[in-house]
């Protein structure tokens, strides 16, 4: 086992502790959406994970690729500073939102248009860095976490566009000058 194994799990843990904590004293909702929403919409994000790793084939394909990469130090170490990166990005973007964040699609009381930090090179930079991390993980501990990543990617994508469409409508035209002048995940590409 190498460090990498303990050094991952314990990126996430720091980036899951200063989500609950950050989460008090955000402005309130607009709106209530029902807690079974998201309910949903996570089980329909574990749902496939779960089917997949339970057809033999996938389970054995995946085995084979893991035994194929190999665990090294060097992939452990690339993975890890993923993993950093990309909880670094995600969390500096929350503390950057401050009391503004909330959960994704949600519509807040009095809310501020937030374009400076990491946000001034992309619109959505938590997304992206649970993204790098998520790729950091697969990368330094196992070709199994690509399976949450695949379905992540397309949800992050879903709901970045659905928080767009938010944006522009309390912020207009100042909103779209924001998306014409930054990526939406990576700067300068995507």
């Amino acid at each position: 086992m190498t460090i990498a194994h303990w050094l991952i799990p314990a990126l996430w843990l720091v980036f899951l502790a200063y989500w609950a904590i950050a989460a008090v004293g955000v402005k309130r909702n607009v709106e209530a959406t029902a807690w079974w929403k998201y309910t949903a919409l996570r089980l329909a994000i574990a749902a496939p994970i779960v089917v997949a790793l339970s057809v033999p084939a996938v389970r054995r394909t995946l085995r084979l690729v893991q035994a194929h990469a190999g665990p090294s130090a060097l992939m452990g170490t690339i993975g890890t500073i993923l993993v950093g990166l990309g909880v670094g990005l995600a969390i500096f973007a929350r503390v950057h939102l401050g009391r503004n964040w909330g959960t994704p699609m949600s519509r807040k009381e009095n809310p501020e248009l937030i374009t400076g930090g990491p946000y001034a090179y992309v619109r959505h930079p938590i997304y992206s860095g649970i993204i790098l991390a998520m790729l950091g993980t697969a990368v330094g501990l196992s070709i199994i976490w690509v399976l949450p990543l695949i379905v992540f990617v397309p949800y992050a994508i879903y709901s970045a566009r659905r928080e767009e469409e938010y944006m522009c409508q309390q912020f207009g035209e100042t909103y779209r000058a924001y998306m014409r002048r930054t990526k939406m995940l990576v700067p300068f590409l995507l």
